[in-house]
């Protein structure tokens, strides 16, 4: 990626100058708030640190969850402000608003190594507006904070696939840089898409085939093996004839699951056996039966035991894996085994020197839910989205806007 980088600008001089970054916190909370994956955050800091290090004025600028255009208590950044704080070991400011009175007031006193974070972005309307009048107004008031020799870092890579005011338009009112997150992720996808060691493997989970669609046609005349597990097997399944029960299906998408097997039914890979649920609970009764034999009535929540067996078979020889969504509901533990098992066989092809990438959202959640190391992969990304859209080949916003 040709753009100025962090180490570009810091070779320039960022001593009481304002900057401006853009950051990915939108980390899961639990019921009570408290953070239940700081992954994000904590991958935010070397880009944060070096800017502190360098007596920098930080502004960050992130989102938490869905807020619909106004501010909303339980989406506020007031507990990632708590952990950036503990993490970086200095009090991190959280601004009363986005870029109201309180956040310029904070702004204008801050002194040099200073962080501020402001309050959710998208919390004002203009952040995610289609009018493009309304992102610049937003962005000029962004602008406003880090002030005329103010500079912009985009380090929320799990954003850039957005054309939003924080992530695209800044960028264009100021100098701007690639943070050392944005830069590494942008590093490590273009191994999946240039010159990549063979075999390569795919493994793709989750919900909904339609959202998988784009990069199952981008992967699929590319990949040694592509493994299909979670939600979206069953309407492939579905697709070979099988009856799925109450199982998640896309009814609209079976015949595209058909054409997709036509033509890649060499590569592709699906369950050969599922474990059944007779309803969607953490304490469902819960069977194992082959993946043609689902009961009416009954609904797969995970992939089984011998599905993982020969995922793991056809994995174990790969050089290059991307995994991308769950093979199951992990969150349940009862239908947690089928998602840990493949992570653990991907895992184990890191360990004789695989290139293996978590293509993050559920997956890097997985992760950490089901207790395996970060280490056990070569790179676990921060944005699962904008992962997908990287390896499809559609233009990221706010990466384009970088190079401009």
């Amino acid at each position: 990626m040709a753009v100025p980088t962090l180490k570009d600008l810091l070779a320039e001089g960022v001593s009481g100058r304002g900057v401006l970054v853009r950051s990915d916190f939108n980390v899961p909370l639990d019921d009570e708030g408290a953070i239940t994956d700081p992954g994000r955050i904590l991958a935010s800091l070397p880009t944060l640190r070096a800017l502190i290090e360098a007596d920098a004025k930080v502004i960050i600028t992130a989102h938490l969850g869905r807020p619909k255009g106004e501010p909303d208590p339980k989406f506020s950044l007031a507990p990632v402000a708590a952990r950036l704080s503990e993490e970086l070991g200095r009090n991190v400011q959280l601004a009363g608003d986005v870029v109201g009175s309180d956040a310029l007031a904070r702004a204008e006193g801050l002194t040099d190594g200073d962080v501020l974070l402001l309050e959710n972005i998208r919390f004002d309307p203009r952040e995610t507006s289609k009018d493009e009048a309304e992102r610049a107004k937003l962005a000029a008031a962004l602008v406003e904070l880090v002030g005329d020799d103010g500079a912009f870092v985009s380090d929320g890579f799990g954003v850039v696939h957005r054309k939003q005011a924080s992530v695209y338009d800044v960028a264009k009112l100021l100098p701007h840089y690639a943070g050392d997150l944005v830069a590494a992720e942008v590093d490590v996808l273009s191994k999946l898409t240039e010159e990549v060691r063979r075999p390569y493997a795919v493994v793709l989970g989750g919900s909904k085939v339609s959202d998988k669609l784009g990069v199952i046609e981008a992967l699929a005349p590319k990949v040694d093996t592509l493994v299909i597990g979670g939600g979206m097997a069953f309407t492939f399944l579905a697709a070979q004839g099988h009856s799925v029960g109450t199982s998640l299906l896309q009814e609209d998408q079976i015949d595209v699951c058909k054409d997709l097997l036509e033509r890649f039914g060499d590569v592709i890979h699906l369950p050969v056996d599922v474990v059944v649920a007779d309803r969607f609970a953490a304490d469902a009764e819960a069977n194992t039966v082959a993946a043609d034999a689902i009961p009416d009535g009954w609904m797969g929540l995970d992939i089984g035991p011998e599905s993982v067996k020969r995922f793991a078979a056809v994995l174990g020889g790969a050089e290059t894996i991307f995994w991308n969504g769950p093979s199951g509901v992990f969150e349940f533990e009862k239908f947690s085994a089928g998602t840990k098992g493949v992570a653990e066989a991907i895992a184990a092809t890191t360990g004789r020197g695989a290139f293996t990438v978590v293509g993050g959202g559920d997956s890097a959640a997985a992760v950490r839910v089901l207790g395996l190391p970060d280490s056990d992969f070569s790179h676990i990304s921060t944005g699962g989205g904008a992962s997908l859209e990287y390896l499809e080949g559609k233009e990221l916003p706010g990466l384009t806007v970088l190079e401009a």
